[in-house]
């Protein structure tokens, strides 16, 4: 998708939502256009802009877009991610673009999962990306190295557009948009892609999240976020 093509989309994207908006329709109807958000340079723990080539291929990284508290997953997950058509919950289907980088291997999705809303904090984590096949995948050939919700047992493909291949979840990962510059090696979030859950998710945690993070939970993440390794982030991962 070409620039002009996204800026369009988002145009298109934005008149549904507002639409959507007016005729009540719930959180979960999350429109499956793409959806600009600030542009935001990734950055790594001593501020410096954060390169594609310093993901380990296949380790959970996490960072945080669009919104202060709304964490990402980012991977490099060793092969090539190639695009995929995907549906949202009520059945809006969307393009998702593949990965970016040298090797087209490099994705990220929102870490919020699509069933229960579940999501990695500093204290623990109950989803996270999985080396390995999944157990009883509803398609058996897209079987292997997924984000896996432990909460559920919600199975996402990362290398297709985080689809649902096991579980209760309804709907893929919400997609983050990169950006890859290929003469500096540098990433950055633009927008989101796919069933947006937000809106539930603050409902559902804003209490939780004001009393770690204060007043500005529902603050946009503008300019810049930090990248960590999920086992640097989260003192206590959970494996299931």
């Amino acid at each position: 998708m070409d620039r002009r093509d996204f800026v369009q989309a988002c145009a298109v994207g934005a008149t549904a939502t507002s639409l959507a908006s007016a005729l009540g329709t719930s959180a979960w109807a999350a429109n499956a256009q793409p959806k600009a958000y600030a542009r935001t340079l990734l950055v790594d723990e001593q501020g410096q802009p954060f390169k594609a080539s310093q993901l380990r291929a296949q380790v959970n990284y996490v960072f945080h877009y669009p919104f202060e508290a709304t964490p990402v997953f980012l991977l490099d997950l060793g092969k090539a991610a190639l695009p995929a058509t995907l549906n949202t919950k009520d059945k809006q289907a969307y393009e998702w673009p593949g990965g970016v980088g040298v090797k087209r291997s490099v994705v990220a999705f929102s870490a919020i999962c699509a069933h229960q809303l579940v999501y990695p904090t500093k204290d623990l984590s109950f989803i996270s990306f999985r080396k390995g096949p999944a157990v009883n995948p509803q398609t058996p050939s897209q079987g292997s190295d997924l984000i896996h919700c432990c909460a559920d047992h919600s199975q996402y493909d990362p290398a297709r557009g985080a689809q649902v291949l096991r579980g209760p979840a309804e709907q893929p990962l919400c997609a983050v948009l990169l950006e890859h510059d290929a003469k500096s090696d540098q990433l950055t979030a633009t927008g989101t892609l796919g069933g947006e859950l937000f809106d539930a998710f603050f409902k559902k945690y804003e209490m939780k999240l004001s009393l770690e993070m204060g007043s500005g939970v529902k603050q946009a993440v503008a300019g810049r976020s930090t990248v960590r390794e999920l086992e640097r982030f989260c003192r206590n991962p959970v494996r299931c």
